[in-house]
């Protein structure tokens, strides 16, 4: 992302260093967070998913994106979340933090990975026959396995090894199949096709008295998850105070916009009754096509967005567990889970990646449907997502109380005031959208409600115990850090306080 800074004019700044516009920050935040393989799932809700989009935007979205850029200005130092977290709570809780972006994404790959293996599904002639393969538990598994499997052999030969897909995978495999879609839906309505939604004004507000509606309306706040990943270059943008949340709003809109429509044109052709979370997409643009007198570029699509995953895929696989490294070097993993190839690359912690995707993977074949098995692991990546989130809001809400002179290059709109208000009101949409996903949807048969909530309580339970347990056994020759690596003190270590040090 980087290569594509530049000013409005294309000149360096006085200082020499290329400033990004507001324009460029914009885009590359929608990068960083649209997906289109969620759209199914709110598609269900027909106009009323607009509300959900504008209310997780405005709930979490926004407050993500503005708080995450504080704390990014204030602690740039190596250590992301670990680092911003650390700072209030102490090392302990800094680690649970770090921990719970790798775990969230290790149980996010094999969601993607059932949306890649029907997209493969699709490539072929008979559309009833792929629907039926698509749904096969048996080649779901496979399929999955030996995609995920394969990226990780191409992250294990180093950081360069995926650069180009990732580079042209989003491009073909994300941003030109979302304007498809959204252009096929726009004509589709305006040749004045029949619409399969229902078209009510009073459908624009849902009933919120059915908790088990919120449900799937709850996976949008994963949809908008990422937005803290450009915080970094908050301070390469020109007059920050004023520019930075020019951008943010931009590219709410502008994702908003893209989920809003592309979630439109799914249910402009398939009817409330038959949307399918893993295989609707698919169908829409294999409908779309034949609509048009296309049905030839159909496979195509289905390649190009199994494509998109692969990369997304490589991409996520070497990010996050490269990050645990670097604060597993300053001790708090142990030397085992410290080994890197020749290559420089994190091995066994891919491994052990890889290894907790491959049983999580077999959910397909124990719960009653892929659907089912895809939801609950979308809920518990929400769900620990959501909990990383909430003590990074908690973070910076406390900070601005027990370190009010903290050099902040960027502050929230409205000072401590503003971030009490953006900063509560992003912990409370968090909090709210984690306690909801608790509940099983109507929408999806899961067997045992009992089940289904065991298994994301069991989930919750393990996940954030592992980091504790990690880090209650943590020894001093643990630390393997060098002087290229080594994380910085935090600010209270310079000063000798203990009270923010829960170790």
């Amino acid at each position: 992302m980087s290569e594509a800074v530049s000013t409005k004019t294309g000149q360096p700044s006085a200082a020499g260093v290329v400033k990004i516009s507001v324009f460029t920050l914009a885009i590359m935040n929608v990068a960083a967070v649209v997906s289109l393989r969620g759209l199914p799932a709110e598609a269900e809700y027909g106009l009323g998913s607009i509300f959900y989009y504008l209310f997780a935007a405005v709930f979490f979205l926004i407050p993500v994106s503005l708080v995450a850029a504080e704390l990014a200005s204030a602690l740039p130092q190596k250590g992301g979340v670990f680092r911003w977290v650390g700072e209030a709570f102490g090392t302990r809780i800094g680690f649970l933090a770090i921990w719970l972006l790798w775990i969230e994404s290790t149980i996010w790959f094999p969601t993607v990975l059932t949306f890649a293996a029907v997209s493969l599904a699709f490539i072929g002639p008979d559309q009833t026959w792929d629907k039926a393969l698509s749904a096969n538990k048996l080649y779901v598994l496979v399929t999955c396995l030996v995609i995920y499997w394969g990226a990780t052999l191409v992250n294990l030969r180093g950081v360069s090894a995926g650069a180009k897909l990732s580079k042209y995978g989003a491009l073909i495999g994300t941003i030109i199949p979302g304007g498809i879609i959204i252009l096929f839906g726009m004509l589709w309505l305006a040749m004045g096709n029949p619409i399969q939604m229902p078209v009510r004004e009073t459908d624009l507000i849902p009933d919120l008295t059915n908790l088990n509606n919120l449900v799937l309306a709850s996976s949008i706040f994963l949809f908008y998850a990422g937005m803290e990943m450009n915080a970094v270059h908050v301070k390469e943008i020109d007059d920050p105070s004023r520019n930075y949340p020019k951008a943010i709003f931009l590219s709410s809109i502008i994702t908003v916009a893209l989920f809003v429509l592309g979630t439109l044109a799914i249910g402009f052709i398939i009817p409330q009754s038959e949307i399918n979370l893993t295989q609707s997409l698919l169908v829409s643009y294999f409908d779309y096509f034949d609509a048009f007198g296309l049905g030839f570029l159909a496979p195509i699509m289905a390649v190009a967005l199994a494509i998109g995953v692969l990369a997304g895929v490589s991409t996520w696989i070497g990010g996050p567990s490269r990050g645990l490294l670097s604060v597993g070097h300053a001790g708090y993993l142990p030397p085992f889970m410290q080994k890197v190839n020749k290559n420089g690359v994190q091995v066994n912690i891919l491994l052990i990646q890889g290894a907790i995707v491959t049983i999580l993977v077999l959910l397909f074949v124990i719960l009653p449907s892929v659907q089912a098995a895809y939801q609950i692991l979308s809920q518990l990546t929400i769900m620990l997502y959501l909990i990383m989130y909430m003590l990074m809001f908690a973070a910076a809400i406390y900070l601005r109380l027990r370190s009010p002179n903290l050099k902040r290059p960027y502050n929230v709109p409205g000072g401590t005031i503003g971030m009490f208000i953006i900063g509560g009101v992003g912990l409370a949409g968090a909090l709210l959208a984690y306690g909801l996903s608790f509940l099983p949807p109507a929408q999806i048969a899961v067997g045992s409600p009992a089940a289904w909530v065991g298994l994301l309580v069991l989930g919750n339970v393990v996940f954030v115990a592992m980091p504790f347990i990690i880090y209650a056994m943590r020894k001093p020759n643990w630390k393997m850090e060098t002087d290229d690596d080594a994380l910085e003190p935090f600010t209270w270590q310079h000063t000798g306080s203990k009270a923010a040090d829960t170790a």
